[in-house]
């Protein structure tokens, strides 16, 4: 599965596009997580807890997007990015999103 953030893939074209599909995770921080925040936003920098917090969210967030895409048929989504929003004061929630296509290598390239 071939995930970008751009229109074209150099090399392949797009023989289908199948529509919009999404990877939605919600992480709750739980209270370890927002003490540590606390503390650490006494002193000011970065928060690596809520770093290493999002990233894996990210990462889970774009697994579930490509076994999406997989179901409907394609092999790659073009124009992927990334939302994010705060829930209930404790939880955040990503979205990666795209659009699901069939790329074929394009036999001009």
């Amino acid at each position: 599965m071939l995930v970008t953030t751009t229109e074209r893939v150099p090399g392949y074209r797009v023989k289908e596009t199948i529509g919009e599909v999404f990877g939605i995770v919600v992480r709750s921080r739980g209270i370890g997580y927002n003490i540590m925040a606390a503390l650490r936003s006494l002193i000011g920098g970065e928060i690596p807890e809520y770093t290493r917090l999002l990233e894996t969210a990210r990462k889970h967030a774009i697994e579930r997007l490509m076994e999406n895409a997989s179901r409907m048929g394609a092999n790659g989504v073009v124009m992927m990015r990334f939302d994010s929003a705060g829930l209930a004061g404790t939880m955040s929630e990503i979205v990666a999103y795209g659009t699901a296509v069939v790329l074929v290598r394009d036999s001009a390239a």
